[in-house]
């Protein structure tokens, strides 16, 4: 009996979700994480209303991420810029570890992106001031997605129309990642 009630236990535990505990060898992947880490960090510090809008450039070739105040957040897509010019720190893997064209942060932690950040693009940073759990609770689930290979993907030259419930990944439309919160379910608009 403890055998089978052993073997049942591996079968289960297979089954659950696993943390991640190796590292990208792509740089690439290394650095996008980084961008996506430096946010969380944004947020453990009371920036929880500062949001991301990660596509794929036209050729496919490069994962962007634009950081921006919940304010520039399209109302009926948690993760679609109203505005592309106002309140925008931009990044695409295409600039490799010159993060938002920064030439002094190539080693730079998360946290020390973080800390940058607000230094250098404060009007973002007073807009994402204050608390956003219903975001923030679901960008670290993102997170998770991230760590095992899979970035969000908001636009992108698609094949098909994505499931308007879930976020694409840069895997493909077909994600089991939920789409981020709506500005107006969070409590600002």
């Amino acid at each position: 009996m403890a055998k089978k009630s052993a073997a049942k236990s591996i079968a289960v535990s297979s089954r659950l979700p696993q943390v991640v505990t190796s590292q990208f060898r792509e740089a690439e992947k290394r650095r996008a994480l980084r961008v996506l880490v430096m946010v969380h960090e944004l947020h453990k510090a009371g920036y929880q209303k500062i949001r991301i809008c990660p596509g794929m450039s036209p050729s496919g070739c490069n994962w962007r991420c634009a950081v921006t105040p919940v304010e520039n957040i399209e109302s009926k897509h948690g993760a679609m810029l109203k505005d592309w010019d106002k309140d925008v720190a931009p990044y695409t893997s295409g600039q490799k570890n010159d993060y938002f064209g920064w030439k002094d942060a190539k080693a730079d932690t998360a946290r020390e992106l973080a800390v940058k950040f607000i230094e250098r693009f404060p009007n973002i940073a007073k807009g994402g001031l204050g608390e956003d759990w219903e975001y923030a609770g679901w960008y670290v689930q993102m997170l998770g997605f991230a760590e095992r290979g899979e970035f969000p993907v908001a636009y992108a030259d698609w094949w098909e129309e994505p499931d308007p419930r879930w976020l694409p990944t840069d895997k493909g439309i077909k994600s089991n990642l939920p789409m981020p919160p709506l500005t107006s379910r969070s409590g600002t608009r």
